[in-house]
């Protein structure tokens, strides 16, 4: 078998197990709609106050006037450029938002230095909150619990980038009180990040600060239909979201990578991804899938044919057309 990348100390998603000593078996769990995983080590923001949903509003990418509970959304910079990638449920009283590891202090310093009159409070309570993910839009009447997209479905009408996705992405975040994960995770089949990410790179799902970068904006990832709301009023980075919607298209574009398994090489994150011999990308997230082996994910020029077959590292690899 082909080893996945080690993940050392350095990693994003160190700090919280990578297995549980059957990463196949978890991935299997995961797919059947089994399982917990400990995403403990991802930031948990609040928002209070009488106007955060109508400030909010007026911040990101998504329509948070309408009735919807949980949503995904986008902070973009002035040039259309994804800074933040939010997963946000509102239980009433509160938004509260899921960040990726180590990116809640920035954008508390930026939600903070936008509130002006407005009648909002910021924080950073990932000392205090934990994530626990979980397969299957789940209900947790004790928490706040964020649904991923339904343009993660593969039964998603395909829409103006997305022809298909190559399967299935449905889960939950729970946000509980720390001293609480041990309690939420009885019970369940334990599962590790290594599981969650295989079952995030099968679906094609692109992850901030992996299948993004400095220039990234979200027509090239496939986050228009689950993170941008094209009728709503304005923010920042919008006028390049509408450029590029309704005038051109996006410079480049998101592929899953099936790699050659043949051999005992796989390439790493950050690996060149080339076509005859010429640079046309990287690869953005690896690894070894309970079923279809090694996979990839790999952010390439449009102008690459989607039926080219591609050198990443030094692996051969054929590509699944993620935004066409």
């Amino acid at each position: 078998m082909t080893a996945i990348p080690h993940m050392d100390d350095a990693s994003i998603d160190a700090g919280v197990p990578w297995h549980y000593g059957e990463p196949f078996k978890e991935q299997r769990a995961l797919v059947a709609g089994n399982g917990r995983v400990d995403l403990s080590h991802r930031g948990v923001v609040t928002v209070t106050g009488a106007d955060r949903r109508t400030w909010l509003h007026s911040l990101t990418t998504q329509d948070f006037e309408s009735p919807s509970t949980t949503l995904s959304s986008l902070i973009l910079s002035p040039h259309g450029h994804i800074e933040h990638d939010l997963h946000v449920v509102d239980d009433g009283e509160t938004t509260w938002i899921s960040v990726e590891p180590g990116t809640a202090p920035d954008l508390v310093k930026y939600l903070d230095s936008m509130r002006f009159m407005m009648r909002v409070e910021v924080a950073d309570v990932s000392d205090q909150y934990a994530v626990i993910g979980a397969p299957g839009w789940i209900e947790a009447s004790d928490f706040p619990v964020w649904h991923s997209p339904s343009a993660f479905l593969t039964s998603t009408p395909a829409d103006k980038y997305i022809a298909t996705r190559p399967a299935d992405w449905q889960v939950s975040e729970i946000i509980v009180p720390r001293d609480r994960v041990g309690e939420v995770m009885q019970g369940h089949e334990l599962v590790g990040t290594w599981a969650w990410e295989a079952h995030r790179i099968r679906g094609g799902v692109p992850r901030l600060n992996f299948e993004t970068d400095h220039k990234t904006i979200p027509h090239e990832i496939g986050l228009i239909s689950s993170s941008v709301h094209l009728n709503k009023g304005c923010y920042r980075g919008q006028e390049t979201v509408a450029r590029v919607y309704n005038l051109g298209k996006p410079p480049r574009r998101i592929v899953q990578l099936m790699l050659d398994g043949s051999t005992n090489d796989t390439p790493i994150v950050g690996d060149l991804v080339s076509w005859d011999g010429k640079e046309v990308g990287r690869v953005t997230s690896v690894t070894q899938d309970y079923e279809s082996g090694p996979l990839a994910l790999a952010v390439i020029k449009r102008s690459v044919p989607t039926d080219a077959v591609l050198t990443a590292g030094t692996v051969a690899a054929s590509q699944t057309a993620i935004v066409v």
